[in-house]
């Protein structure tokens, strides 16, 4: 029987704690899934803390890396009790854990990610392996994205250079040459639902924009989209990532001083932003890219994904479904992938050179059952 592993993560938009449980032995496959929900009060602190100025009591931050570790180990849980999988049979388990900051540059750069893996392991009885940025970022990299080593080991390797574009609260793509001695490529192109979830929230006390009906009841404000357009992250140079630090609503208000704008037609405004940033950083950097496979929350926004498709004809743009690939489960995954690397002992491949690191390295921390 071919091993068992358990992938967790929780986005930038902390909607939930998606599990995925797969097996990878010729290519990876998913055996089952879910998307765990966080208590409310729990995600309000979350998003609170990733939002806000990073002022934060101790007690507080200690007490939200037990409550995220619990709620992790609840989701894996759950899902094998679904299963009828007996925790003994899952060889590990690769928490992401929730990310409440990341900062890569600076004089002393750090991402920081909760939910106490030494607690998933007791609350599981599954070896767990987590904290897999840290590494790769005291290699000189920013520890971000890892979604791209995995892309590049799930989709069949052709002659066709292929973009696989992650549609999560912050946008990434990752570039899959065609020539085999191109180097495997990626990066984080700015905000994708962060600020559209954070908007409609705010005025309409909604978790997210279901089907894009906000926005689509709205129209682009030129004026905003040309001020949201002038943040120097998007003239930045890859390797790059970003998250909430950048993109929030704070920021959003600093850009909307001065304006009038009606609510509606700002939710229009950010479709276009992350439509067009995610557009240019495609084809400036894979000009020779003739399709791109979106995966993601953001592929049921079809809104969003009609405004990317349309600023990038008559390139392809089309749900990785269609390749026999569940969109909302590949970054869970991602992590129960890397997982099964670090257990064997193989540094992620592929990962410095979209990182930036100083070379390969084996990522994560591993406690066991």
């Amino acid at each position: 029987m071919a091993a068992l592993y358990l992938g967790l993560i929780s986005g930038t938009s902390a909607d939930g704690i998606d599990v995925a449980l797969a097996t990878f032995v010729r290519r990876p496959g998913l055996r089952a899934h879910l998307t765990h929900p966080y208590p409310d009060n729990l995600r309000r602190r979350i998003l609170a803390l990733a939002q806000g100025d990073g002022r934060i009591a101790l007690d507080e931050f200690g007490a939200l890396d037990v409550e995220i570790a619990r709620a992790f180990a609840a989701a894996a849980n759950t899902l094998l009790k679904r299963e009828g999988v007996d925790a003994k049979q899952v060889r590990a388990l690769g928490s992401h854990g929730q990310t409440v900051r990341h900062h890569p540059l600076g004089p002393a750069p750090y991402t920081m990610q909760l939910g106490d893996p030494n607690l998933i392991a007791e609350l599981t009885g599954i070896t767990t392996v987590a904290d897999f940025r840290r590494r790769d970022l005291a290699a000189g990299g920013h520890g971000a994205p890892l979604a791209p080593a995995f892309h590049a080991a799930m989709l069949a390797k052709d002659k066709r250079t292929r973009v696989v574009l992650n549609l999560g609260g912050i946008a990434n793509i990752t570039i899959l040459p065609g020539n085999a001695k191109q180097p495997l490529r990626g990066f984080d192109t700015g905000p994708a639902s962060c600020l559209l979830d954070a908007w409609i929230a705010k005025h309409l006390d909604q978790p997210y924009d279901k089907d894009g009906a906000f926005a689509a009841s709205g129209r682009i404000d030129e004026t905003l989209l040309k001020r949201l357009l002038s943040e120097p992250y998007f003239a930045l140079a890859a390797p790059k990532s970003t998250g909430r630090e950048v993109f929030h609503l704070t920021w959003l208000a600093e850009h909307l001083r001065g304006l009038a704008i009606a609510p509606k037609n700002v939710q229009a405004t950010l479709v276009a932003l992350s439509a067009m940033t995610i557009a240019d950083a495609i084809r400036t950097q894979a000009r020779d890219a003739r399709e791109v496979w979106v995966c993601g929350g953001g592929v049921h926004n079809p809104v969003l994904v009609a405004a990317i498709a349309e600023a990038l004809a008559p390139i392809q743009v089309a749900n990785i479904a269609d390749l026999g690939i569940d969109p909302d489960f590949v970054e869970a995954m991602t992590f129960a992938w890397l997982a099964r690397e670090r257990l064997n002992g193989h540094a992620a491949p592929n990962v410095h050179t979209v990182t930036g690191s100083r070379g390969p390295r084996i990522l994560g921390g591993v406690y066991p059952a």
